[in-house]
């Protein structure tokens, strides 16, 4: 899996970089009001992507765990 950085262009994804052909993608988009990343925060998601593909990683179970410690008072 990999991290590609992108825009809409005349409804159409640009991509800053290249994929293999016949790449499947996921797209994740902010809304009107949303909250754009700094180029530190593409490049600190970018590694911790790295970091699950190494099996460095937690669970999603796990993540909603410590979410869930995170907001009981």
């Amino acid at each position: 899996m990999r991290l590609a950085r992108g825009k809409v262009v005349g409804k159409t994804v640009v991509l800053e970089g290249e994929l293999p052909e016949g790449s499947h993608v996921t797209v994740w988009a902010d809304d009107a009001e949303g909250v754009e990343l700094d180029e530190q925060s593409l490049d600190e998601l970018d590694e911790a992507d790295d970091t699950c593909e190494r099996g460095e990683g937690i669970s999603v179970e796990q993540l909603f765990e410590r979410l869930a410690r995170l907001r009981s008072p």
